[in-house]
């Protein structure tokens, strides 16, 4: 089984019926809320470390976790602190993966362009002027996955762990099949 390792976990929740974001900053410490250049406030943690968008509308955005239960933990601590302050917050906010990104190595070369033609030019971007990595659109599970030369991979848009470990396994084997990945 190839290591996947998650390098940012984006999901999003809703905390309340309405966040009055001019009192939440005033209140919480190291908030960074300017309504002239963003409609959100930020909010970052140190552990674990995340950053959180929360709108006036109730809803959250949380970036930068390595594990789902990162994002459970910061859901958590913010609902505590907004409740400190009055806010009627939601009991179980109901949390939704957006999007996982995740880092790999498939422990071999690859040539690109290669690569390109192997999988069907159809299913591949591939423009080395513009960016050195080639993105391979997967339909299941739905993923994208940026390959790159000395065999490090990229998945963006896995919704579950899983689904990065099930795709980095789909290409790994394609790719061995059709005689592209040089060990």
């Amino acid at each position: 089984m190839i290591e996947i390792k998650v390098q940012n976990i984006v999901a999003s929740t809703t905390f309340a019926e309405k966040l009055d974001l001019d009192v939440i900053a005033q209140t919480l410490e190291d908030a960074e809320y300017e309504p002239e250049q963003f409609p959100g406030l930020v909010y970052r943690l140190t552990d674990p470390k995340t950053a959180t968008l929360l709108f006036r509308s109730g809803a959250a955005n949380c970036t930068g976790a390595k594990t789902i239960e990162d994002v459970r933990t910061t859901i958590k601590i913010i609902a505590e602190k907004l409740e400190k302050m009055g806010v009627k917050v939601y009991k179980k906010p109901d949390i939704v993966i957006q999007n996982i990104v995740a880092t790999s190595d498939l422990g071999g070369e690859l040539n690109l362009s290669e690569v390109a033609v192997a999988l069907g030019l159809e299913n591949v971007e591939y423009e080395p002027e513009q960016f050195p990595g080639l993105v391979y659109r997967i339909k299941e599970p739905k993923v994208a996955m940026l390959l790159f030369g000395s065999g490090k991979i990229v998945c963006a848009g896995a919704r579950t762990v899983d689904d990065v470990s099930i795709a980095v396994d789909k290409v790994s084997k394609e790719l061995t099949l059709l005689g592209q990945l040089r060990k």
